[in-house]
């Protein structure tokens, strides 16, 4: 980790930043006096100075600058005995490394450096001929180890006590566990290091191991290598384990896809294990379908449901036929499959989304049961990520039939349960013309029914100890320039503390306007919850953090120039690049608004920019320019829709175009819901609810 602070610090951190240095807030210079002679910023550089020194390799250097830091910065004592113990340690004094990281495994609250101190000091004791004592060290602190460093570590600390055997064990978990590793290749010189020392005595490994090893291979992109592996563990192996082998030899060509190879391969290899043959069907069904070969596909598909009924390959297969018509809109051939799916497999996670598809398949052909239906998926399915779009959908049947109570009690459901979701944005708007009724007691009493998930609905902001420690701690890394180290103690400190949303705040708040995109991933991984929090029950500055607006001032002015909502803009920017204006997306799209090469030079030629180069993408000002021009040439081809614009923005217009004929919509709702892409529906879904959300949060933009 990089020790030297790269990024530039935002006024609200910057601030408390200085006043850990100085105890009034004055001017630069005035302050530049005092930090000299301050003998906790003192400290502070020292600590800078050392780990500055051990970045490039100045040992000697770090140990003068770190030494007796540990007394004279208690609150940061751990991070100078690693940068200590570290320089020791590259030194060569192995002897001085464990006692100068006892403090770190002594710190409260508890260290974000024990993982990797347990690995130091263990390493420093198995040099130093101590390996029984790296192996208690490692026992001790083994849950909490980086993998597959710690099981590397364990290996070489019982080679070093003279285990071989155990030595052995912990290299396989490294080579077979963990094959896409540099440890990985480590650990295979070392088993054939130890096959050789040991002969006979070498511990073989399992079979379950190795056919692991295969699979995360081709889980890893690496299906050539997968398939060679397999081809030379087959004759190692017997009964189940060397029929999966072979089964997988045709996973790895479907995997190349080499479709035509793997569907001739699999159809005619013949093994006497269910679970291998449920697996080979699967594949042979897949490849089939790659092939475009449909009525194989279906009869492959039946031929696994009756062989295999209740194998885990089934419910793929099924999944697999289903998706695929519902992408051609035939409703016949997909309903009957989502079926079996959700009767056959119900208490899989995926039951609720096959059974949401048929149900929203009732509701769109207005059948007699759609309510039936749409209430049975609350019923079966509580936490289904469609509950919201099931109580919008009954609240609008409930109206249809002029019963506005219900319909109230419906849309309150969505409004309290669900906050800050497409369908809650929906809900509030329909809301206003039903709020004068009083909500229908069935339909309460319905929902009372109904197991929906226990939610927090507020978060508590103000720091506990701990949480106050950490972020004091953090200021501290980063008054003393080390802002990456204070980037760790809060990732740790919202990891395994009490309020990993008010530590993801900080977070945010750190990286600041620098890094909007690493802060909006800060909130979306520790405070995860954060859609179902009320506006009003987190402080401002912690929405502002989850939905940033920088560039304000140009989307703004290109919004207004296309006649577009910038809080629309700035909502597809979010979903497109968490405002990174230099990320590059796997097809080639660039950008705040990701706009590819090709899109690129054809605006550039309808706007006339001259000079136009593809590297242009990446400055800010031209990239809104080019997106809010796309979006409005491409809403106002498909009339003005913007559910629509969106779908072809995401998925293309020539698909945007065809699913609009897919049904006699009512309402734009009906049109998102279904869209049979999912990534594609949770787009438009969730720009429509940031554009909300910023709307909520900003207010007004100053351009209309």
């Amino acid at each position: 980790m990089r020790c030297c602070l790269v990024h530039p610090i935002p006024a609200r951190w910057r601030n408390a930043a200085l006043s850990v240095v100085a105890t009034v807030a004055v001017g630069g210079t005035m302050f530049a006096l005092r930090a000299a002679t301050d003998p906790l910023s003192v400290d502070l550089r020292d600590l800078k100075s050392g780990a500055d020194a051990l970045d490039a390799g100045r040992y000697p250097a770090a140990i003068a600058a770190l030494k007796g830091l540990t007394q004279r910065l208690p609150k940061l004592a751990d991070y100078a005995a690693w940068f200590l113990a570290s320089a020791q340690s590259a030194s060569k004094d192995y002897a001085a490394v464990p006692a100068t990281l006892d403090i770190v495994f002594q710190q409260s609250p508890p260290s974000p450096l024990v993982p990797r101190s347990a690995l130091l000091a263990a390493s420093a004791l198995t040099q130093n001929n101590n390996a029984a004592a790296a192996l208690e060290v490692l026992r001790k602190y083994y849950s909490v180890l980086s993998q597959p460093k710690g099981d590397l570590a364990m290996a070489a600390a019982f080679a070093g006590s003279g285990d071989n055997i155990s030595a052995a064990i912990y290299y396989q978990r490294v080579y077979y566990g963990f094959p896409l590793s540099a440890e990985a290749a480590q650990a295979a010189t070392e088993t054939d290091r130890l096959k050789t020392d040991l002969g006979e005595k070498y511990p073989p490994a399992l079979p379950t191991a190795m056919l692991g090893r295969a699979i995360k291979l081709l889980d890893g992109g690496q299906a050539v290598r997968a398939r060679k592996e397999l081809e030379a563990l087959v004759s190692q192996l017997g009964g189940t384990e060397r029929d999966l082998a072979r089964v997988r030899i045709g996973v790895a060509y479907y995997t190349a896809e080499e479709n035509a190879v793997a569907y001739k391969y699999l159809t005619t290899l013949e093994v006497a294990s269910p679970e291998a043959d449920a697996e080979r069907l699967y594949y042979v069904m897949q490849s089939a379908r790659r092939l475009n070969n449909l009525d194989e596909m279906d009869a492959v598909a039946a031929k696994l449901g009756r062989l295999h009924p209740n194998s885990p390959f089934r419910l793929q297969a099924l999944l697999a036929a289903a998706n695929r018509y519902l992408t051609e809109n035939k409703t016949d051939q997909y309903e009957p499959l989502y079926r079996a799916c959700f009767e056959s497999f119900p208490q899989d996670k995926q039951a609720a989304g096959c059974h949401w598809k048929v149900a929203w398949a009732h509701y769109l052909r207005r059948e007699s049961d759609a309510a039936e239906m749409l209430r049975a998926h609350l019923r079966l399915f509580p936490a289904s990520e469609n509950a919201s779009a099931a109580l919008y959908f009954l609240g609008r049947l409930a109206e249809a039939s002029h019963d506005r109570a219900t319909a109230r009690t419906y849309y309150d459901e969505i409004a309290r349960e669900y906050p800050n979701q497409y369908y809650a944005m929906l809900a509030r708007d329909r809301l206003t013309p039903v709020a004068s009724v009083d909500p229908s007691p069935a339909a309460s009493e319905f929902l009372r029914t109904v197991g929906f998930p226990q939610r927090a609905r507020v978060s508590v902001f103000d720091a506990s100890g701990a949480s106050q420690a950490r972020i004091e701690r953090a200021k501290m890394l980063v008054s003393a320039g080390l802002k990456d180290w204070a980037e760790t103690e809060l990732r740790y400190g919202a990891k395994n503390g009490d309020q990993p949303h008010l530590l993801a705040m900080e977070l945010a708040a750190l990286i600041g306007d620098g890094q909007p995109a690493q802060a909006i991933r800060y909130i979306k991984s520790y405070a995860g919850n954060y859609l179902f929090l009320p506006i009003s029950s987190a402080p401002l500055d912690f929405w502002r953090l989850a939905f940033p607006l920088p560039y304000r001032a140009d989307l703004e002015r290109f919004s207004k120039q296309n006649n577009l909502d910038p809080f629309l803009m700035a909502a597809l920017i979010r979903q497109e690049s968490e405002f990174d204006a230099k990320v590059t997306s796997p097809a080639n799209a660039r950008g705040l608004t990701q706009i590819e090469p090709t899109t690129g030079r054809e605006l550039s030629r309808k706007l006339k920019i001259s000079k136009y180069t593809t590297a242009k993408l990446f400055q800010p000002s031209l990239n809104l320019q080019f997106g809010t021009y796309y979006l409005r040439l491409v809403t106002d081809q498909l009339g003005g829709h913007t559910e629509a614009a969106l779908a072809a923005y995401n998925a293309g217009m020539t698909r945007a175009k065809s699913w609009l004929t897919w049904g006699n919509f009512q309402e734009p709702a009906e049109f998102v819901e279904t869209v049979p892409f999912t990534q594609t529906r949770g787009y438009i879904q969730a720009v429509l609810r940031n554009a909300d959300a910023y709307r909520r949060i900003y207010g007004p933009p100053t351009h209309q």
